[in-house]
């Protein structure tokens, strides 16, 4: 029409020839005449009336048997259309042959899907978008924050928003966080599959490192913790691109009307606790949902539950427990540590990385997928969990003594035996500590009899030299086997100079009485 346009102006303005007029608008001559005819004909003059600012009046009064024509025809239900796409195996072509069969002398697929097309261009981005049901959920975190308030103190501190939406329906879930990290991550998307009722097939999030340890277009690392959550869902989880927010412009304008609908109606009220603030969050959020569409029929709601609910997977029967995921390497002492407590392995696993899987109650100990180990968590710092199963043989032995076994045993060889073992005990601020060094020393018995070891034992004493090497050297150099040495004599010094104690006590007494 914008030709048409410019063609009678070039005729009835500037007075140009059909050749003239031909070269300047790229029309054929032929074209220029027949245009400037029908326009005598519908008894058009430069320049136009306002009513045929509308270009559709134009082409009704110059092509009047093809514009008849044009609109004698079934118009497509757009709507419908638009509503059918988003469902699986659905495409347009299924749609024209349906039509088709209903209205034989219909559109042809190229002018059916054109309609549809100018009819889409007319709707909000955010619905445009063609997503399949149940396939895909979109999430983010508002960068609106919330102020929370200490009751106590009167400190403020931010809660964030996180949001989740379907592709298809926009239906929306939102919920207040202390923080953007991994667990919260995890937590919502847990939630938001449990609000719901179901699960989709795909999560598409941002690319935070809560969530992405490390971004790449076509292999991006999925942090450890969120990776768990995903796969105990069976979801898939494709981040979106970093610095294209096409790619989840969905959540974005989910986030966008959360924080109008939800973050901006709270702003002038004081909560003083998170559930507090959550609580109205989530009747915000059925309003939301509830709010019917501007230029589409229904609600998020009913989108929801005519779209994306029949499709969503089902919920796992075991509920989601978020669990911190971390690397470690075991110690030489078949333990590991984490969050400054020991827990032990299987022997076998001493010097090899494994990953420790961490939840509020149990840690569980992987190496290579398998698990190797399990223990209730523990919460006093420095203590040490060992399951007698990962211990050596020699280990789970040792683990048999008792102080009071060690010292009957030293008894039946002789009291020096028993004098030195006790001493060894006490040296230490856990007895178990001297169990090896004891053990060690009673069992020179089978290589040298009682005499010999109650005799080195009392050698050992004398020089005030309590350990195993010591007994080892007294037995292997044969000093159980020379006489004690006897103690020299301590005289007792009397000299003049030297004041007793009655001095002292005369002395303090005087102090006393100044």
């Amino acid at each position: 029409m914008r030709m048409i346009r410019e063609i009678l102006r070039l005729f009835h303005s500037s007075g140009l020839s059909i050749h003239k007029i031909s070269k300047a608008t790229g029309a054929s001559r032929g074209a220029v005449t027949d245009y400037i005819q029908r326009a005598k004909a519908a008894n058009l003059t430069w320049p136009l009336p306002a009513e045929f600012d509308d270009e559709t009046k134009l082409e009704q009064r110059l092509f009047p048997l093809k514009t008849k024509q044009k609109n004698a025809r079934p118009q497509p239900d757009c709507n419908y259309m638009h509503q059918e796409l988003r469902k699986k195996g659905v495409t347009r072509i299924q749609l024209w042959t349906e039509y088709l069969e209903e209205h034989p002398d219909g559109y042809s697929q190229s002018q059916f899907c054109d309609i549809y097309n100018r009819w889409a261009a007319n709707v909000d981005i955010s619905m445009r978008q063609e997503h399949k049901a149940g396939e895909k959920a979109f999430s983010d975190f508002a960068g609106t924050t919330f102020p929370i308030t200490n009751p106590h103190t009167g400190e403020i501190r931010q809660a964030h928003l996180f949001v989740c939406t379907m592709g298809a329906s926009s239906y929306t879930f939102a919920k207040l966080f202390e923080s953007e990290n991994t667990e919260a991550w995890c937590t919502g998307h847990s939630d938001a599959f449990s609000y719901f009722g179901g699960v989709p097939e795909i999560v598409v999030p941002d690319n935070p490192k809560p969530v992405v340890t490390k971004a790449n277009r076509y292999e991006p690392d999925i942090n450890p913790s969120f990776s768990h959550m995903a796969n105990h869902y069976e979801v898939a989880v494709i981040p979106a691109r970093v610095r294209k927010p096409k790619d989840k412009a969905v959540v974005e304008a989910a986030v966008g009307v959360a924080t109008r609908w939800i973050l901006a109606v709270l702003r002038k009220q004081t909560f003083f606790s998170l559930p507090e603030a959550n609580n109205a969050v989530a009747l915000l959020l059925e309003k939301l949902n509830e709010k019917p569409f501007k230029k589409l029929p229904g609600s998020r709601k009913s989108k929801f539950e005519a779209i994306d609910k029949p499709a969503l997977k089902p919920l796992p029967k075991v509920p989601f427990e978020f669990a911190h995921i971390k690397k470690v390497k075991v110690h030489i002492d078949y333990h590991i540590e984490y969050d400054g407590l020991f827990y032990s392995v299987p022997y076998q696993y001493r010097g090899e990385s494994v990953e420790v899987r961490a939840t509020f109650g149990t840690i569980e100990i992987y190496r290579d997928g398998n698990r190797i180990a399990s223990h209730a968590r523990g919460f006093i710092k420095g203590k040490a969990f060992t399951l007698r199963d990962h211990m050596p043989k020699g280990h789970r032995q040792l683990l048999d003594w008792t102080p009071e076994r060690i010292t009957c045993w030293a008894q039946k060889i002789g009291p020096s035996t028993a004098e030195l073992i006790q001493t060894i005990l006490a040296k230490y601020k856990y007895p178990q500590q001297g169990f090896r060094s004891c053990l060690g020393i009673l069992n020179f018995e089978k290589s040298y009899g009682k005499e010999r070891l109650e005799s080195a034992c009392q050698h050992a004493l004398t020089i005030r030299s309590s350990s195993y090497k010591s007994i080892k050297s007294i037995l292997d150099t044969g000093l159980d086997k020379r006489p004690l040495r006897e103690k020299p004599l301590q005289l007792k010094i009397v000299h003049s100079n030297i004041r007793g104690a009655i001095s002292f006590q005369s002395t303090n007494k005087g102090e006393e009485q100044c």
